[in-house]
């Protein structure tokens, strides 16, 4: 079986997209990351949902989360609205990850390794112009493998 084989349509994002838009496809469509996406729909950057919540928690209170108790459910929710105002572009700034992108005729084992290697939930899927065809999930890899 090759990458091709497991790789299913996935919702993306752009650079351009705000962060508030990308937590709410995520939460509505209960999905373990994104692919972020050039404007030729070429993969930039995958998006785990645990990054999001990076972007909406502040960094102080991420380094002393005893400061979590003492902020009111009020104000908890103005840093939600901060998200929007940022976009995804902003917030992959700095970013020195590993990309998870495959071509179609990668293994399955190449596309296990990988998705370890690079501690992503998904893993994108490109044609031979770097395009994305689909993505293959941790939950479509394990049954796939686990199915023998």
């Amino acid at each position: 079986m090759r990458a091709a084989d497991l790789a299913a349509p996935y919702p993306t994002v752009r650079l351009d997209s705000t962060v508030l838009d990308a937590a709410r496809l995520m939460a509505a469509e209960n999905l373990p990351g994104l692919v972020v996406v050039d404007d030729e729909g070429r993969p930039v950057s995958v998006l785990p949902g645990t990054q999001v919540l990076r972007l909406a928690v502040p960094g102080y209170v991420q380094e002393d989360p005893t400061l979590a108790r003492v902020i009111d459910e009020a104000s908890a929710d103005a840093f939600l609205e901060r998200m929007d105002a940022r976009d995804v572009a902003s917030c992959l700034a700095g970013e020195k990850r590993e990309l998870p992108v495959v071509q179609g005729d990668e293994t399955v084992l190449e596309v296990a390794a990988l998705m370890a290697r690079a501690r992503s939930p998904l893993v994108a899927v490109v044609d031979d112009d770097g395009v994305l065809v689909g993505v293959i999930t941790t939950d479509a890899l394990l049954d796939r493998m686990l199915s023998r």
